[in-house]
């Protein structure tokens, strides 16, 4: 609010947590910003406003933000893809190493003063699969292909022969998906939720996983099914599964997740450094300038895919 608060007589600014707050306001306005808004409170200030041309999101994610009434319209939509990319790749590396050093042992046979000794994993060479291969995926690549891993990646569309990607060695399409996920190590899930990507990973998918993999959900929860997800760490199918985000959150009391050793859990903080929120608001007052100059915006949302 301090940083809304400089912009002075640049802007003029309405601040609430509910459509009925800003519906004096509304009238006027010609750029909403979903700071951490309900779709339901978006969307009904958004039929309040006549003028609108542009939303931005402060999340990557979108399923608070986009609604039909949005996807007809003419309204601009953005995101902050960039932003908050780098952590999410740290702590896709980080749980590629927690299971691969099998630090969650350490920690336990530190704590009660055990002292034995085991085998670890060489995580050079091994292949990290990446299910959405956007500005989180080639963050995720970047930092695997700095420890040496073999990068694989499922994308809607393969690259043109002239444009190969230097951070991966093959590129796999929805169909192919389960022939990418045989081949994985490290499936690392950072697609966005909408339609086609609900359920993407499921009883089939985790089947044809090796049981050594481990699976990083950066994403959404719901494209993983949390059913198939519980049976295939239940039963040792797979090895682990690093988790940041949920069906439900806050992860209610009791979830078996809690107790599972096989299960890195992150309470949907892993891109919470100690200045996300300032660089998420000075990404939207640089997209705010470009937008009272009449420059293009950066980072602009295909409505209709989600993304």
């Amino acid at each position: 609010m301090a940083m809304l608060g400089e912009l002075g007589e640049a802007a003029e600014v309405a601040i609430g947590d509910s459509a009925a707050a800003l519906a004096a306001s509304a009238p006027r306005a010609e750029v909403l910003l979903n700071w951490s808004g309900t779709l339901s409170a978006v969307r009904e200030l958004f039929l309040m406003c006549p003028k609108l041309r542009w939303i931005h999101s402060r999340s990557v994610g979108l399923e608070r933000t986009l609604f039909p009434e949005l996807v007809s319209s003419d309204v601009t939509l953005t995101n902050g893809r960039t932003v908050f990319s780098p952590s999410l790749g740290e702590f896709a590396l980080a749980a590629i190493l927690y299971f691969a050093k099998d630090l969650g042992r350490m920690v336990r046979n530190q704590q009660s003063g055990v002292w034995e000794p085991f085998d670890v994993t060489l995580v050079s060479g091994q292949c990290v699969g990446i299910v959405g291969y956007g500005d989180i995926g080639r963050a995720v690549a970047k930092r695997a292909r700095a420890v040496e891993m073999r990068v694989v990646a499922l994308k809607r569309h393969l690259p043109a022969k002239n444009e190969p990607d230097p951070l991966v060695d093959q590129v796999y399409l929805p169909s192919q998906r389960i022939e990418m996920i045989a081949r994985s190590d490290y499936l690392v899930v950072a697609t966005p939720l909408n339609d086609e990507t609900r359920g993407l990973i499921g009883e089939a998918e985790f089947s044809a996983m090796k049981k050594t993999a481990v699976v990083i959900n950066l994403g959404r929860g719901p494209v993983i099914e949390e059913a198939a997800l519980l049976s295939a760490l239940a039963d040792r199918h797979i090895k682990g599964a690093a988790l940041d985000v949920f069906d439900q959150e806050p992860l209610p009391p009791g979830h078996p997740f809690y107790k599972m050793d096989n299960v890195l859990l992150s309470p949907h903080c892993a891109d919470h450094t100690a200045s996300w929120l300032d660089e998420a608001m000075r990404f939207f007052l640089a997209q705010l300038a470009r937008f009272q100059n009449g420059e293009p915006l950066l980072y602009i949302v295909n409505k209709k895919l989600g993304y």
